[in-house]
Parts: C-alpha cells; structure tokens; sequence
C-alpha cells in the first residue's frame, strides 16, 4: 500500500494554534516524572510498586476513556488502524510509563526529567521518517543543539557518571517518540480517514483494557506494600492516571496534527526543566542556578527552530 502524498503545509495561525496546545500538553506531562516518583517512593521508602502504577494507571485511563468513547459517540477505528492502535499502545501504554516508574526509583526526579530530554529529538527523527515530513538543516541543528544541551546538563549533574537506570530513562524515550509517532499516523490519515486526536487516546486506552485491567487486580492481589500507602503516594498516582496517562494527550496530540509532529514536537525540550522546577514544590528538591541557565538555552534553541522551514 501506497504512502499518502505529503500534506500542506500547516498556515501560521494553525501553527500558532499547534505551538500553544503542544506547550500546554508539555505543561501537564511535565509533573509526570515528580507525580511517577510521588506515587512509587525511592529505594529507601518505597510506596506503589512500579509495575502497579504504570498497569493500574491505564486501567484507570481506560475505563475513562471507554466512558468518553460511549459519550461522544467516537467512531470505531477502521480495520486497518487496530494494528497501529496496538503499536501506539505499546509505546505510551506500557512502555513508556514502566521504563519511568522502574527508573525514579533510583534516581532523583530532577536527573529522570534531564535524561529523558532527548524525547523530542526521538519524535522528530521517527516523525519524519514515518510521516514523510522533511526538515531543513537548520532545523535539525536547533533540535541536536538543543538536545546536547540537555544531555551535556544530565552529564554535569550526574557527575560525569551513568546510572543504571539510565538504560531505563532511554527506553522509555524510544518507547514514548515510537508511541507519539504511531498516534500520529492516525490524527494525520495515514492509515485510513483520519481520526480526531482525543479519539487516538481514547481508543488506545480501551485496546489496551483487556489487558490492564485484569493486570492490576493481579497486582493488588499479589504485590500490595504491606506497610500501607501514603495519601501523597495516591495523590501522585492519581494525576498521572487521570492527566499524564489521558487528559493530557488531548493538548498534546491536537497541537501535533495542528502544526506538524517534527515541528511542535520540539517544544517537549521543555519539559526536562518544567519537570524540574515542579519537583521543588512537590518533591522538595533544590533549583540551583545552572539549571535555570540550562532551561533558558533549551528555551532559545526551542524558540529559535520555529523559525526554520519543515515541509
């Protein structure tokens, strides 16, 4: 089967739209990393398992999703879409969210949020290889400048050092820009009519149902803590069940068909340093000043490739 012809190009005021829905949706994920941490505790105090919160909160995703499908009305997918609902599944379902939770754990939120800023260069490169969409030269050097800027960043804070569960925070970028980009197969009609953004989450959530459902009454039955969970670490759960997990992907994949998955997808370079800067209120981790000064370069490099052309 043929690929679709590659698509107009989006007009600025869709762009403007795009940009402002992608920052929002970057503004809900960037508590995922500080809420993730909340809800599992660290190796010292552990709360929620990491398995459990990345099953359970699909679960709960799900059913709100099944009862926004019934509500609205959403059209089935067609035949040929279950397959790249299943892929997109297995990206920001299961992979993404359990890469994460086994990961903070081990690590500060603050060191998760650096490394996984390499997620927008993973979106963009899959993006433009799947969705045909070619970017300039100059583009591609904006998103690389950006992203060793957030990875000379993970170095300085980790001391020069990897941690072992840096293997965890890359998977879960190659899962998340390899779950991003199936989504986008689909709000962008490339494998079939295209499907509304809300309902790519919405069905993606409900495929997955059969699956974590069932999961997380086994995981309650076999590996609940013993010592009882916390009211912050339910809090925490809650949030990325309810907005990392559904809610917010609304923003974030309407901003992407609106103005292009390679081009909006970089203002995700971001959320590193959102991430950050809610894990002091939330965490009570410190804010020193090269980070700010970090977090205002990425900022340039994000606002700068704007500018750059993307066909």
């Amino acid at each position: 089967m043929s690929r679709p012809a590659i698509p107009t190009p989006p007009s600025h005021a869709a762009l403007r739209r795009g940009w402002l829905l992608g920052a929002l949706g970057v503004l809900a994920f960037a508590f995922t990393i500080p809420m993730t941490r909340l809800a599992g505790g660290d190796a010292a105090a552990p709360q929620l398992s990491p398995l459990f919160v990345a099953i359970a909160r699909a679960a709960v995703a799900g059913l709100l999703a099944l009862a926004w499908v019934r509500l609205t009305g959403a059209a089935r997918p067609q035949a040929a879409q279950w397959r790249v609902l299943a892929l997109a599944a297995l990206g920001v379902v299961f992979g993404f969210p359990l890469c994460i939770g086994l990961a903070v754990r081990e690590v500060e939120a603050a060191h998760a949020a650096v490394v996984t800023g390499v997620l927008p260069l993973a979106t963009a490169a899959m993006g433009a290889w799947w969705l045909r969409q070619r970017a300039s030269a100059a583009f591609w050097a904006c998103a690389l400048l950006g992203t060793a800027l957030v990875l000379g960043f993970a170095a300085w804070k980790g001391g020069s050092a990897l941690h072992a569960a840096d293997a965890w925070l890359l998977a879960a970028v190659l899962f998340g820009g390899f779950g991003y980009v199936q989504c986008a197969r689909l709000f962008g009609g490339h494998c079939g009519e295209p499907m509304p953004p809300a309902a790519v989450i919405s069905w993606v959530l409900v495929l997955a149902l059969p699956l974590t459902l069932p999961a997380s009454a086994l995981l309650v039955a076999l590996d609940w803590p013993a010592h009882g969970v916390q009211p912050a670490a339910w809090a925490g759960f809650a949030y990325v069940a309810v907005v990392s997990m559904w809610l917010g992907f609304f923003p974030w994949y309407r901003g992407l068909a609106l103005g292009g998955t390679v081009r909006v997808s970089q203002v995700q370079l971001l959320q590193p340093f959102l991430s950050m800067w809610l894990a002091v209120p939330v965490l009570g981790e410190r804010l020193d000043p090269v980070t700010v000064g970090f977090s205002l370069a990425v900022m340039a490099t994000v606002l700068l490739s704007r500018r750059m052309p993307v066909r």
